[in-house]
């Protein structure tokens, strides 16, 4: 009786355990993305390749799981497929450059918002860094003109989606 119970508990434990873990956010790394590549202080081609996908992974499973929970909502599903647009464009460039396109994991580093103007909050600050981030690698010396191009057009189109953002924001969703 008492090995049924404690083998009965070990089930309990453990399956509690995995159910918590399979709905858990996984932080991003401070080397992915944006925040990788704010804080690397000297930064290859391939590296800034990277980094510019990887972020563009993010925003695109972050408007994922807006979508998901809130329904189509004509902000996020623009600039869901504008970022799909943005993504095509820097793969263009890794074949360009024999660079290997990184898998796409960020769907484990995002959870939809509570509420929709927390939605338009993420949204403001992902596009607020993702800027700072285009601002930076453009100004690597050694960048090709064709990689710094493609660059400043994903800079220019993440300054018109944090207009929309901030637009949705302050409609007070």
């Amino acid at each position: 009786m008492k090995f049924k119970f404690g083998l009965l508990m070990v089930c309990l434990i453990l399956s509690y355990g995995l159910s918590g873990n399979a709905s858990a956010q996984t932080p991003v790394p401070p080397d992915f993305g944006a925040k990788g590549a704010l804080q690397d202080s000297s930064i290859t081609l391939e590296e800034a390749l990277v980094y510019a996908i990887q972020d563009e992974y993010l925003a695109q499973a972050r408007y994922d799981a807006i979508i998901g929970k809130f329904g189509n909502v004509r902000t996020f599903t623009n600039i869901k497929a504008a970022e799909q647009r943005h993504i095509s464009a820097l793969v263009n460039l890794f074949q360009k450059y024999n660079i290997k396109i990184p898998d796409n994991n960020a769907s484990q580093y995002v959870t939809a918002p509570e509420t929709l103007k927390d939605a338009y909050k993420q949204g403001v600050d992902g596009e607020i860094e993702n800027i700072a981030m285009y601002d930076k690698l453009k100004g690597i010396p050694s960048l090709p003109e064709d990689v710094k191009a493609v660059f400043t057009q994903l800079g220019n189109a993440s300054k018109n989606h944090l207009e929309a953002f901030r637009r949705g924001l302050g409609r007070g969703h």
